[in-house]
């Protein structure tokens, strides 16, 4: 997935009329949000999507480095970024796959005891892709697209196993998924049978997920900052030094580019209500070495806006963070042993901060309903507020640092809010 001269324009071409809208042009009075007051916020924003959908426009090209910074001086252009490496977060084969009978992590945020199922609230998987003809999908509405050039399915597996987490249906009597009322996800493949992609697809895929009116998105990948180096020196004949900092500036300028689209989607939340993204933190740790052998959480999960979670395992004393865990999670979740969803059929049972973040994607969706069902604005702010300010230590095994757990363990909401 490496072509150095494929670069990704983000355009803007809604925000004035937008600021407008929302009163915040030029220190101009309030827009026709404030004029009509707070309780008009839905109807309005339903009004005014039907006229004007809001948000950000994406072009790809093939330009030199001249013509790149030609393209940063067009009036509308928020940012013009080399396309890099996108990788997936690979599952840890541990014990606890091939011992693993039931959905543990079900019970452990409290899944299995909420009155909510999603129901309602649609939800985006951006990953390898998604086998649609499993019955843990039975009934669903599943929009794909593919951006790797593969074509629908999923050759991986990984994304079916993540999207059986989120929403799955019970198979063979089995519960496997978190928010089983959830009907419709738009599947975004953003990456191929080997794992791979780029941040061209992965920007594209997050534009249509905000385009489909998603409330939830769950990614387990992360910018491939080896992968772009390696292929600097192999493709380029780059010498290491000059190839390790061109790949960071090709890191730095998609994370200011990631964080720059991410605000935009944000921004639509006057509109329909927001998004709430959720990141996996990612497995380079390596704990079972040395316990101070720890690596900070992975781009995107760290970015602006995102939600990134860890992975906990049980253990004697409680649930423990597992080794390979990245430190600095926003939130951490059920990540050893996890059973789901099998591409091809049946269950497996994987690994990972990967299999952790869907358990929170799903969670998300039990709050958006939870909300909705309740007196508080249904939004991104206050299901990504509820969701985080909900988690508990309980359980949690004593010496367990917060830098590696976040806010503890997430758990499902048990009545409406507010």
């Amino acid at each position: 997935m490496g072509d150095l001269s494929r670069y990704v324009i983000l355009r803007d071409r809604n925000a004035d009329l937008r600021k407008r809208i929302t009163g915040e042009a030029f220190g101009e009075a309030p827009g026709m949000a404030g004029v009509l007051g707070e309780a008009a916020g839905p109807r309005l924003g339903a009004a005014i999507s039907t006229m004007l959908p809001p948000g950000p426009e994406l072009d790809s090209a093939d330009l030199t480095a001249n013509e790149a910074k030609d393209a940063m001086r067009q009036g509308d252009v928020v940012g013009v970024v080399r396309s890099i490496p996108t990788a997936l977060i690979v599952p840890k084969a541990t014990a606890a796959d091939a011992a693993a009978t039931d959905t543990w992590g079900i019970g452990a945020v409290r899944a299995d005891a909420s009155p909510f199922t999603g129901a309602g609230v649609r939800v985006a998987v951006l990953d390898t892709g998604i086998d649609a003809a499993h019955p843990a999908f039975a009934g669903m509405t599943l929009v794909q697209q593919d951006y790797t050039g593969e074509g629908d399915g999923d050759g991986n597996g990984h994304g079916t196993h993540c999207a059986g987490t989120i929403f799955g249906r019970d198979v063979n009597g089995q519960r496997i998924g978190v928010a089983r009322g959830v009907s419709e996800a738009f599947i975004g493949k953003v990456l191929n049978a080997e794992g791979s992609g780029s941040s061209e697809m992965m920007f594209s895929a997050l534009k249509r997920a905000s385009e489909e009116r998603v409330q939830v998105i769950s990614m387990s990948l992360g910018f491939d900052f080896p992968g772009l180096v390696k292929l600097l020196i192999e493709e380029e004949d780059f010498p290491a030094d000059l190839a390790t900092w061109i790949a960071l500036e090709g890191f730095r300028t998609n994370l200011a580019m990631f964080n720059a689209l991410m605000n935009m989607i944000r921004q639509q939340a006057v509109f329909d209500g927001g998004t709430v993204v959720i990141a996996a933190s990612g497995n380079e740790s390596r704990r079972e070495i040395h316990p101070n052998y720890e690596v900070g959480a992975s781009v995107p999960a760290v970015a602006e806006g995102c939600i990134a979670v860890g992975a906990l395992q049980q253990g004697a004393a409680g649930l423990r963070i597992a080794d390979f865990s990245n430190t600095n999670p926003d939130i951490a979740a059920p990540g050893v042993g996890v059973l789901s969803a099998r591409a091809g059929g049946g269950l497996v049972a994987l690994s990972g901060t990967s299999m952790a973040c869907p358990h929170v994607a799903g969670l998300a969706a039990l709050w958006w309903e939870a909300t909705r069902a309740g007196a508080l604005p249904a939004n991104a702010g206050t299901v990504s507020m509820r969701l985080l300010s909900s988690a508990t230590v309980a359980g949690i095994a004593p010496g367990v640092q917060v830098a590696d757990r976040g806010q503890g363990l997430a758990q499902a909401p048990l009545s409406p809010i507010g």
